[in-house]
């Protein structure tokens, strides 16, 4: 439920804003104000998240804590549950909420417009059924004066949260669908409170190191775990981009287990940790020790040869390292835990930018959008009486443009963005424990948190899918006389045996054959003639179950009838013979929008 302030006369919206240090822009844009000036006394805010806990000095009172703060009496006796006389104590933490946990009708209101002004929307679209449901209500009529709990709606959009919690009693691993609400125990009481899930890029499967550190592989579609090896936590794991292989650390080697085989090949790579996959699929990064003992970002090729160092600096150790998914940068936070700044890294030369950070440079949990435009991260802040907090921001890669939508009650939060980059998960509800229990998302366009996921249980960790769980819109394409299988879009229909079209995009298959090297077969659909990707396309290496591959992007100046066609090539484990013809290569057309996807679940028959 939502938490509603009655404003004061005198009050502005940023002195509001600052009593739980709230960002201005989640404060206006969790009521639609029309401008951060025009409010009244008496009018109803809505306040998100933001810092609750106080400390007690002398002098204060119940009371005095009431009328300074503009919250009843009653809501902190409740929020505390102090009993008569309410006596309070020097250096006691009490919960101070900004409201009451229920609007005021007022004259001329309605459940429809109250979803639009508190913005309880599914997809954009208003959900008034939410508060009929909260408040059982029999009808939409509602009446000046009522108390109306005003929910958080499901915010929609795709993919899926994987989360750790203990809300079921153990540890487990949870799913969030962010369009129906529903949360979903779906680890079988395997993993632990250090657990972190990894979605695999095809999104079918959760990769995480679950209790006596077990690796654990869960098949969200069909429900099965599998245990693959024994690790230490928090060790970094990453998938390969065909979502057939796990890369991970151990006893100073890099692992490359090949799933469908059971089988883990491996590099001995001194000191390695933070081993992630390039998009590309054909190398490493990692970081290690140099000849000094100084953590340095390294590449190595996935068949142990070609390793280089990146950078040469006195950084070091580097924690949280993590590849940017266009796999041109990489970020990493250095020194430690008392302090920790934000760095990233050009992977050609090494080049590197520090983020501004917060306001004490304890920045924890950066993330890369899946854009490559921006980094997420936790910054902790220190306000008098309130003690540690974390402000949400957001920084471009060369450390400009900083935003803060959002702020979380905990020391520090993991954070995870929306498949496409407009929306960030954090964590909440510390109110002085350390153990965050809520779950939130913030759209940095329209910065109103939502809070998505809320208990009794403990949530240690967070990871936002990269796409649409196929199970729950996606269709599976088959064609063996391509010899192909991948997932597209369910709603989408057949136009002949190799194409599928629907409202939101398209797909078309074919084969090739050239007597072009690959590179340059690649070249020449980009820049045909007919010019079906406009003037200047541009091509992407890359692999599917170990195949040589190219992705084709469009440039601006695509014709729009094209509808952002792409391009995918790769070549066949085996050629195809159709029609007495041998093909050695295979080619898919897609939108942009959809391509991506359709590669990661792509397999060869």
């Amino acid at each position: 439920m939502q938490t509603f302030y009655t404003v004061r006369p005198g009050e502005s919206v940023s002195a509001i804003a600052k009593r739980w240090e709230i960002p201005v822009a989640a404060l206006i844009a969790a009521n639609n104000l029309p401008s951060p000036d025009f409010i009244t006394p008496g009018q109803q805010l809505s306040v998100p998240s933001g810092v609750t806990t106080v400390q007690v000095k002398p002098g204060d009172s119940v009371y005095s804590l009431s009328l300074s703060y503009g919250v009843p009496m009653a809501a902190i006796i409740e929020a505390n549950r102090l009993s008569p006389p309410y006596t309070i104590y020097i250096d006691q933490i009490l919960i101070i909420p900004p409201g009451v946990p229920y609007y005021v009708v007022q004259p001329g209101d309605s459940l429809y417009g109250l979803a639009g002004r508190y913005n309880v929307t599914t997809g954009g679209i208003r959900r008034p059924d939410l508060i009929r449901q909260a408040n059982r209500l029999p009808s939409d009529l509602i009446i000046a004066g009522m108390h109306l709990i005003i929910p958080y709606a499901p915010p929609g959009g795709a993919g899926r949260l994987a989360f750790v919690s203990n809300a079921g009693g153990a540890y487990d691993l949870w799913l969030y669908d962010p369009r129906s609400g529903r949360t979903t125990a779906v680890g079988g009481q395997q993993a632990d409170a250090h657990s972190v899930p990894y979605w695999s890029p095809d999104n079918r499967r959760i990769a995480f190191i679950g209790k006596q550190g077990v690796l654990f592989i869960l098949d969200v579609l069909q429900g099965t775990l599998t245990q693959i090896d024994q690790l230490e936590p928090y060790t970094t794991l990453s998938w390969s981009p065909d979502s057939a292989q796990i890369a991970y650390t151990k006893q100073n080697r890099i692992v490359l287990y090949e799933l469908a085989a059971f089988f883990g090949r491996t590099l001995p790579v001194t000191g390695a940790k933070h081993v992630q996959w390039f998009p590309s699929g054909d190398k490493l990064l990692f970081a290690a020790p140099d000849n000094t003992g100084t953590d340095q970002l390294y590449e190595i090729r996935v068949n142990g040869t070609g390793q280089r160092q990146i950078t040469n600096d006195t950084f070091s150790p580097k924690n949280e390292v993590e590849l940017s998914p266009s796999g041109s940068h990489a970020l990493f936070t250095s020194p430690g835990a008392s302090i920790s700044i934000i760095y990233v890294a050009e992977i050609n030369t090494g080049n590197l930018s520090e983020l501004t950070g917060g306001p004490l440079a304890k920045n924890y949990y950066p993330a890369w959008a899946p854009n490559s435009a921006a980094i997420a991260y936790s910054a902790t802040d220190f306000a008098e009486r309130k003690g540690y907090f974390s402000t949400i921001r957001t920084e471009r890669p060369q450390g400009r443009g900083q935003q803060i939508p959002a702020v979380s009650d905990c020391f520090a939060t993991p954070v995870t963005w929306s498949p496409d980059s407009e929306a960030i998960a954090y964590l909440s509800g510390c109110e002085g424990s350390g153990l965050s229990s809520e779950i939130w998302i913030v759209d940095i366009r329209h910065p109103a948190p939502i809070r998505v996921v809320s208990g009794t249980g403990a949530i240690t960790s967070v990871q936002w899918s990269s796409a649409a769980v196929p199970a729950d819109n996606y269709a599976q394409f088959r064609s063996d006389v391509y010899r192909v299988s991948f997932p597209y879009p369910a709603a989408w229909r057949a136009v002949s045996e190799t194409r599928y079209e629907g409202a939101d995009g398209f797909f078309q298959i074919s084969a090739l054959a050239s007597d072009l090297s690959f590179d340059e077969l690649c070249r020449s659909e980009a820049y045909h003639p007919l010019m079906p990707y406009g003037s200047s396309p541009r091509i992407v290496p890359g692999r599917v179950q170990g195949q040589e591959a190219c992705y084709i992007f469009p440039s601006q100046d695509q014709a729009p009838e094209l509808r952002q066609q792409s391009a995918f090539i790769a070549v066949y484990p085996q050629p195809v013979v159709i029609n007495g013809s041998t093909y050695p290569y295979f080619i898919l057309w897609a939108d942009q929008a959809h391509l991506q996807a359709m590669v990661n679940g792509l397999r060869f028959l």
